[in-house]
């Protein structure tokens, strides 16, 4: 495969997932959406690791690996899609670009790593001012519940940041679409309960919109998007592929705004500036650390 159409495809799925996300919800029910979503994966990634004969590792460690993936799974995705009501799409991907940002400081919390520069501190610090300057103005977003949207989302990416770290000091090597289909089963019973929790209804009709959505969820966002990203990062260097995450967050905000109608005023504006500048400040120190190691 095309090293430079993987990267192409990356962006554009991690660009329309959150609006995905959005249109996945409407007359369906956030809750069934994204159950809808993951049984899809599940069963996507599951023929795929039989029909190429992929391992499925069973020893301990993987299997700590599909519950803690499949924990952080469940807890980001539910509180994002829960969130995904209130919150501009774009606005979505602004936030889950500090997942380097966050991931950076729950290592130092809780796994100790050493990584804190002064200037490592900075990029946070205008990344939080950034997020400080959209919460502040919330209720310029759209939607009288946008605050808790964002809030929900932000522990979202909190989550999703958390496990991240916690996966890492693990250290499986099992196959990315096993660890896809072992972390996919362990979070549907949760998705399930939580959909039963909430009445568990089927719509009489599935509006074709949220039907298409869900679909393309399952199969671009939680199989192909994530086979595509560990293929490119064994190709690429990390500083091309973190470009990524200052890219979508850009293009998902003009994409909420061309097809969803979403209004991006001055202040959102100005808070994503300041998140991807500091992200920017961030993964520029720790490229440099990269090379001076090696």
């Amino acid at each position: 495969m095309s090293v430079p159409l993987a990267y192409l495809g990356i962006v554009l799925i991690w660009s329309t997932t959150p609006l995905a996300i959005q249109w996945s919800s409407q007359g369906v029910g956030f809750a069934l959406a994204v159950l809808a979503r993951m049984v899809i994966g599940v069963v996507v990634a599951g023929l795929l690791v039989a029909l190429w004969r992929i391992p499925f590792p069973l020893h301990e460690r993987a299997r700590r690996a599909y519950l803690v993936g499949g924990l952080s799974l469940f807890g980001g995705m539910a509180l994002t899609y829960w969130g995904a009501r209130y919150v501009h799409s774009g606005l979505i991907s602004v936030m889950f670009g500090l997942s380097p940002l966050a991931a950076a400081i729950l290592g130092a919390i809780f796994v100790g790593e050493r990584s804190l520069t002064p200037v490592k501190l900075i990029g946070m610090l205008l990344g939080a001012v950034g997020l400080a300057t959209i919460f502040i103005h919330g209720d310029t977003l759209g939607h009288e519940h946008a605050l808790a949207g964002l809030f929900a989302v932000l522990c979202a990416v909190t989550v999703y940041s958390g496990g991240m770290v916690w996966l890492k000091q693990i250290g499986d090597d099992s196959p990315p679409l096993a660890t896809t289909v072992g972390s996919l089963t362990v979070s549907l019973p949760l998705f399930g309960l939580v959909w039963w929790l909430s009445g568990a209804q089927l719509p009489a009709v599935v509006p074709p919109r949220a039907g298409a959505a869900v679909v393309y969820l399952g199969v671009f966002g939680s199989v192909i998007g994530f086979a595509l990203y560990y293929y490119v990062i064994k190709h690429l260097e990390t500083s091309k592929v973190a470009l990524i995450t200052l890219i979508t967050p850009v293009i998902a905000l003009l994409l909420g705004n061309w097809l969803n109608g979403e209004t991006i005023g001055l202040r959102l504006w100005i808070g994503t500036v300041l998140i991807l500048v500091g992200l920017s400040v961030h993964q520029w120190e720790m490229l440099a650390g990269f090379r001076r190691r090696t």
